[in-house]
């Protein structure tokens, strides 16, 4: 991994003293002693000097003196008082001449090159200060991580479980190799494509594969990184983003949480011509101005659609939409896979059965449940990843962190064993609901003292109003057996309560399951489907009706909680056994559950 080293004013410091020291060295070095003329004469007589250069005003040259080892004597310099000085150096057999020693490299020494250090020194912290805090005429420079041809290193096998996405895209592919198959009959192809789904899908991962697939270069930025707090630098880099795109054509473009920069005009706190909305109109503009032709596509991925301005969606600019959904058993099978493939798996981990147990979980929760696993193994000193740290991951990621530390007083852990109990009894009692995998009374996560893990057969998208009424009644199951054993109930139900209630209310008012309310949808606008995210805080309906909708719910609850109730009195002898099963060995299978219940009913 590269290492990128701030930039530190202390190495200024210590170039310049550098500098200093390197010039105090050469001036040390190159130093000329100065004596005075009648020191001239007794050295001149004692045949010491060796030469002389001879000026108007002084004398320059070099001597012998006692302390010099070398053979090219110490320079000296005295002022030229007597005119037949010639006669004496030739009496003393002294080579001289009549010009002073050029001193031109040693200035140059001395001076121009500390200078030209100088100089290096700070045009180098520039550059470092400028590449980590670009500088005004940098800012209106796109921001996007450009990967050329092969860069990204993803490609389709890598991605799984959208194959309907991945379908859609073949085509972006076909045309960014061969565009001229398209151009032959007079098609095109569409100017910009869409990615949407909840988070977590793939949607940057299969743009990334289209553009490993067609070869071309991909240019990846987020829509928040066009925003700055300097008015129009966000439409500055939306110009320089398309110049560079149409200079590297054929390209992709991707923009990554679209909805951060193309939210509907005119909706938020400030109804002006705001920063944001000049970026959002000159991304309009470029995708009007450029053609498609030339081989530039324009992606974008966001998770909420229904917030992005609808000039953005209007067909000549995002012309296809493509969803990319949470995956089905098919295709979280296909993930696990593709992310098992990277680890050493033990024989017994069957991907199909780790799909059935992983309902409704997205792309980047099954590779993050494949991590855990691994991580797991290693922690149990294991060499290869079995079905034990498999399921133990499903536990963690759904339920949360195994808390065996947290200490429990024992009527407050015999309230919890019943509790569950009566979860798991209700659910095997009933047609149509999830089968019981595991009761636990280990705490786990931030509150959980005990959870009962359903693990469905199939992934569900419509669900009767009987199976509904089941799900609430089993919800209810563990309040049921509160009072049933102790005439009592705790807070732990408050999860349950919260569930079964908002069940109940879609029931009333989203499904028109309420023959007093009758088949009319009251509920509120949504928001943000992707997001599983409901606005109602404006109700389409009046007091009156607001009664009975509470009516309605809260008869409902309380019918099923007498029906869980019925249940359990029916099967107050198992409950009483497993309970007091639970609570030795903390944890039992539902197939030993399953068992006892067999037994008491044959």
């Amino acid at each position: 991994m590269e290492k990128h080293h701030k930039f530190s004013i202390w190495y200024v410091l210590l170039g310049f003293w550098l500098v200093l020291l390197f010039q105090h060295m050469l001036i040390t070095a190159m130093s000329i002693k100065t004596i005075p003329y009648s020191e001239f004469l007794r050295l001149l007589n004692e045949n010491k000097i060796i030469e002389v250069a001879i000026g108007p005003n002084q004398i320059q040259g070099r001597m012998r003196t006692s302390d010099d080892s070398s053979q090219r004597g110490v320079l000296f310099r005295t002022v030229r008082v007597d005119p037949e000085i010639s006669k004496l150096l030739a009496t003393h057999n002294v080579t001289f001449k009549g010009e002073i020693e050029s001193t031109f490299m040693r200035d140059l020494l001395s001076w121009i090159v500390p200078v030209f250090m100088f100089v290096g020194i700070w045009y180098f912290a520039m550059r470092r200060i400028q590449n980590q805090q670009p500088g005004f005429m940098t800012l209106g420079k796109n921001k996007a991580r450009i990967y050329e041809e092969g860069e990204t290193g993803i490609t389709f096998d890598d991605v799984a479980g959208v194959d309907e996405a991945k379908q859609e895209l073949t085509e972006i592919v076909d045309f960014l190799k061969t565009p001229e198959k398209y151009s032959a009959i007079g098609g095109r192809i569409p100017k910009g494509i869409l990615l949407v789904g909840p988070p977590g899908t793939g949607k940057t991962l299969l743009a990334k594969a289209v553009a490993g697939e067609s070869g071309v270069p991909f240019f990846s930025m987020s829509g928040s990184e066009f925003v700055e707090m300097f008015v129009g630098m966000g439409a500055a880099r939306v110009r320089d983003l398309f110049n560079q795109a149409k200079q590297k054509a054929p390209c992709i473009i991707f923009i990554d949480e679209l909805d951060a920069l193309g939210k509907a005009r005119g909706i938020g706190p400030v109804a002006g011509h705001d920063e944001r909305e000049q970026t959002l109109n000159q991304l309009l503009v470029e995708m009007d101005g450029f053609d498609p032709s030339v081989g530039v596509i324009l992606m974008a991925a966001t998770n909420r659609p229904e917030i992005l301005d609808p000039a953005l969606l209007r067909p000549g600019r995002f012309d296809r939409q493509v969803l990319v959904d949470r995956p089905d058993k098919i295709g979280r099978e296909a993930i696990l896979k593709v992310h098992l493939r990277k680890i050493k798996t033990a024989p017994d981990v069957d991907p199909a059965e780790i799909a059935g147990m992983t309902s409704g979980m997205s792309g980047a929760d099954l590779a993050n449940l494949v991590n855990e696993a691994a991580l797991l193994a290693v922690r149990h000193g294991k060499s290869e990843v079995s079905m034990a740290e498999i399921q133990e991951a499903v536990e963690r990621v759904i339920a949360g962190l195994e808390k065996k530390n947290r200490l429990i007083n024992p009527e407050e852990k015999k309230i919890v064993a019943y509790h569950e109990i009566g979860h798991a009894l209700v659910a095997m009692s009933l047609p149509g609901t999830d089968p019981v995998q595991k009761i636990t009374i280990v705490p786990r996560g931030v509150a959980a003292l005990g959870y009962t893990m359903q693990v469905p057969t199939e992934d569900r998208f419509l669900m009767k109003r009987s199976e509904l009424l089941n799900k609430i009644a089993t919800l209810l199951g563990g309040r049921a057996a509160e009072k049933i054993v102790f005439e009592d109930v705790s807070t732990g139900a408050h999860n349950d309560l919260s569930r079964a209630t908002d069940i109940a209310r879609s029931m009333v008012v989203q499904y028109g399951m309420s023959e007093k309310v009758g088949q009319v949808y009251f509920g509120g606008k949504q928001n943000a489907p992707m997001l599983g995210i409901n606005d109602e805080i404006s109700k389409p309906f009046s007091p009156a009706t607001a009664e009975v909708i509470d009516k309605e719910i809260q008869k409902i609850l309380a019918e099923q909680f007498e029906r869980a109730v019925e249940i359990l009195n029916s099967k107050r002898r198992v409950l009483e056994e497993a309970a007091t099963i639970l609570l030795e060995k903390e944890t039992i299978e539902g197939d030993e559950l399953k068992k006892l219940l067999e037994r008491q009913q044959g």
